[in-house]
Formats: C-alpha cells, structure tokens, sequence
C-alpha cells in the first residue's frame, strides 16, 4: 500500500468561453440543428406549417445552418479564431438562420421566433453574460424588421407587431436571466476550486502530520485490509513498503489477533506485543458503531513509554532529594555528631551507653535511606555498549564473590554455548545484579543448607529476547508480599532501606528492559529480566 502519494493538483475553473464551453455549444446547435431537420423533413408536408410558408426554402436553411455547424467544429478543431471569437460568431450566424427560418416558415405565428431566445441564452451563457444584451437586441431587431418585412411584401398577414414586441421582451428577460445566472454559475465554479485547492493542501498537512507522528498509525476496514500507515508504524512493525489494501494478517499475525480480541470485547485490552524487536502498547478506536466495521490502531513504543514516565518520576525524585537534603539530612548530622560526643563522655553508665548506640545505629540507618535516594536521584542517564554478555556475566560473578568474600560456588552461572552480543549500560546492569543478588543472599537462605543463588541465561525462542533469571533456593516470597516487592522502601528485613528492588526495577526501565517477579513453585524466589537482543 502506498500510503503517501502526492495529490494531483486540483483543476481551476475554467472560463465560460473556454474550448471546454465551445464543444458543449456545438453540441447544443448540431442538436437543434438535427432536430429541426427532424421536423422539417417528416413527414414529406407538415401539417403545423403556414400555408404561406416555403417549406423548400426552409430546408434549404436548415442544410445550410447544419453544414456552418459543421463548419465551427472544424474551426473549434483547428484552434482558429479564438474561442470567444468563435461563440459570438456561432450565435450572430444562429440568429440570422433562425430569423430566416421563422421569416420562410410563415413568421412570427408559427412560433419559431422562440427557438431566439434559445441563441440568447446559450449566448449569455457561454460569454459569461458579456454580450447577453447585445444578442438580445439583435433578436428583437430581426423580429421586428421580419415583422416590418412581412407587412409590406407578404400576401397575407403572418403576425403583429405586438407578438414581435413580447418575443423581444422576452429575449431581453432571458438575456438578463442568463447573465444573473451566469455570473452566478461562474463564481460558483471559481469558489469550487479554491475549495478543491484548499482540501487538497489539507489532506497534505493532514498526511504530514500523520507522517511525522512518532506513534504508530494504522487504519483498517473491516476485512483488515490496511488503509493508512504511517512510517512510526512501519518502523514498529518492522515492515518496508507496502502493497494498497494489504491484508493485517499477512503484515502482523500478532498485531492482527489482537485487533481481532479488541474488536470482540467491549473493555480496554492492555496487552503489550512483542513485535519483532520492539514491545508494542496497541489502542484501538473504532470508526463507526459496528464491530465489523473499519478501526484505527494507534501503536506506541513500550520502552519509550517506561521511559518518559520514568524521566517524570526522576524530576519529581529531583525535587523530593533536595527536599529531603536540606530538611532530613542536616538535622540528621547534628544528632549523629551530638550521639558521637556523648558517647566519648567518661561518666556514661551502661544503660547510658546502650541508649547511645541506639540512637547512633537508627541515625546511620536513616542516613543509609537519605544516600539511597538521593544517588537513586542522580542516576546518569543510560550509555549502552554492545557487550558480550556471557564474557560479562563470569566477570560480574568472580568480582561480586570477591568483593563480598562469597564462596564462588554460592554464585552459579547457567549459560548458552553460543556467545550472545547485546547493548546495555554495563554500571546500569551491573548495579540490577548486584541488587538482585544482594537481595537473593539476604531473604533466599535455606535452614539446613547454606544459601545458592543461579543465574540463568536463556533465548526465548522464536523471539528476540532473552531472559535472565536470578534464583535462590530459600522458601520463596509470600503470596501477600508479592503485589508490593517493587513498592519504594518495602521490605520484610529488619535492615536495610526497601530500596533495592525498587531501584533495581527503575535501572531496567530507564535502559529499555523489563524485571519481573516469576511467581513459580518454591524453593527459592524467581525475579527475571527480559531483554531485547
């Protein structure tokens, strides 16, 4: 499907005496032209003719008018004179073969004088109304210089002088109505194409911005078939060019089931779609009241989502640190200061002493809080690198068993033969494992057996992504814990801030990355991360 093509320009109005109005003229008078011909030849002796009338004569007139009909459109053909040229001659040359005719056919009483008021009309019309007086006049000259002719050479009398004067009243009447009409007709045509001009530079914008939207746009009739996709869409889906109405099936199966579960149910469908290497938040907007009909699919980026409203959380952290670095941790200095040299005074008893410590282990236990914060507040922003990751994960293993004085058998690696290449911030992740692990040794011990914890790297298969899991072997994490494990300062230890998950969970959104809590069978707690290869 080509969804954006550029529109064609739109067509102006055209002039009333353009070549377009001369063809519909000659159209007009070869018609008349036959018509009357029609009438004049059959039958043999009409019976609505005078008696006074020349019926041989007035075949001779129609011939002659047919073949200067002819004679126009072979100038229409060649161009020459100028379309406006032509239209004027065409209605003065109409004007004296129809005076003629009416003249040898018995005069004003036969009525023809009417077939005038036609020649005016189409006149003012196709002039634009310019010269629609001027035939006029003319008409009601000939009318009644026919009418002062018959009087004084014809033999019986064909009509009167006030039949004459009410054709030339009408052909002035019908003059001024075509030019009225006219004008109106012309600036009808003129305000047409301006509007044409101005819906077409709107469906330009309008395809601009759709265009340009970073979220992802696709409509749908209701087969399916693709109507508009914009390029947020394409890079999305994954997908290049397309053909017109493709069908959503062949381009996303996944994408198109879930339309399919959207359409079917009445409440919102908040299932994020793993497409290729993006995960997909899809809306759905129906475009009419019925389930079968057509739908717009607007399709946003998951991560780039977690990872705006994880910039909202870190300027609304930002305000709350300094809150908290200027009325928390001040005052907590003084008293950790005032504990300190009240416990180096020489006539403190035990009881004194035990109060002291007290009071000096809560202090530092707040002040760990505060520090947590406040470096959760001046996370840098994400510097991925590509990294082979399971050279990485041995080095991560053998550093934190050291740092920490854990047996390296206490830490597993569970790795896939294949060397696996992703794109991550190497402090970021490192600080989620160490989390992870920390939290792991902490909660994850067995009673009669000395704590273990495995990481375990493996492909998702027929996606690309990865999952790494961190697994203890303790009794696992209660079922009423579980809704509030990534909640800030939640925690079931009588130490520590609660911050670690928490923490933990922040870095894998800010890095594009998802950590969850896998509620499986026990022994042991099974939080995973899932990343994109």
């Amino acid at each position: 499907m080509q969804e954006s093509t550029d529109s064609a320009p739109p067509s102006k109005a055209q002039p009333l005496h353009s070549p377009q109005a001369l063809g519909w003229l000659l159209f007009y008078r070869l018609s008349l032209a036959l018509a009357l011909i029609v009438i004049f030849f059959y039958p043999q002796t009409p019976t609505w003719l005078s008696a006074h009338g020349d019926l041989s004569m007035a075949r001779l007139l129609l011939k002659l008018q047919t073949l200067s009909v002819l004679i126009g459109g072979a100038m229409m053909l060649l161009g020459r004179p100028k379309p406006a040229r032509q239209i004027e001659l065409a209605i003065f040359l109409d004007l004296v073969f129809y005076t003629l005719l009416m003249h040898v056919s018995g005069g004003i009483s036969t009525g023809l004088g009417l077939i005038l008021a036609i020649v005016v009309a189409a006149g003012a019309t196709t002039l634009e109304g310019r010269l629609s007086l001027l035939f006029a006049a003319l008409a009601t000259l000939a009318v009644i210089f026919q009418q002062f002719y018959a009087e004084l050479y014809a033999s019986a009398p064909t009509g009167n002088y006030t039949q004459a004067g009410l054709l030339g009243v009408t052909y002035f009447a019908v003059a001024l109505l075509a030019h009225v009409l006219s004008r109106r007709l012309h600036e009808t045509e003129h305000l047409a194409a301006r509007r044409q001009v101005d819906l077409a530079d709107l469906s330009k914008l309008n395809e601009f911005i759709i265009q340009s939207m970073s979220t992802g746009v696709l409509a749908v009739t209701g087969d399916r078939s693709l109507l508009v996709l914009n390029n947020a869409a394409k890079r999305l889906l994954g997908v290049g060019e397309t053909r017109d109405k493709e069908q959503l099936e062949r381009l996303s199966p996944a994408l198109n089931r879930w339309v399919g579960q959207a359409l079917a149910s009445a409440g919102p469908n908040d299932e994020v779609l793993s497409l290729g290497e993006y995960e997909v938040r899809p809306r759905l907007q129906r475009l009419d009241d019925f389930r079968a009909g057509g739908a717009l699919i607007f399709l946003d980026d998951n991560r780039q989502l977690m990872r705006e409203a994880q910039e909202i959380k870190l300027a609304s952290l930002g305000r709350l640190t300094a809150s908290i670095a200027h009325n928390i941790r001040n005052p907590l200095s003084s008293i950790t200061h005032a504990g300190q040299l009240l416990t180096e005074a020489q006539n403190n008893g035990p009881e004194e002493q035990h109060l002291l410590n007290i009071v000096r282990r809560n202090a530092l236990r707040i002040d760990e809080t505060v520090t947590s914060i406040l470096e959760l507040s001046r996370r840098d922003q994400p510097q991925p690198q590509r990294l082979d990751l399971g050279a990485w994960l041995r080095e991560f293993r053998d550093e934190y068993t050291a740092g920490n004085r854990i047996d390296p058998d206490a830490l597993r690696l569970h790795l896939p033969e294949e060397p696996i290449s992703v794109s991550l911030d190497p402090r970021h992740f490192g600080q989620v494992l160490r989390n992870l692990c920390e939290n792991a040794f902490l909660h994850g011990h067995a009673e009669s057996e000395p704590t273990r914890v495995d990481i375990r790297l493996t492909r998702v298969p027929d996606s690309n992504t990865l999952h790494l899991a961190v697994v203890d072997n303790g009794p696992g994490v209660l079922i009423q814990h579980v809704s509030h494990l990534f909640d800030p300062f939640f925690t079931t230890a009588s130490t520590g801030t609660g911050l670690g998950l928490y923490t933990a969970r922040e870095l894998c959104e800010a890095n594009g990355l998802r950590l969850e809590y896998s509620d499986q069978p026990p022994p042991g707690a099974h939080f995973r991360v899932i990343l994109p290869i």
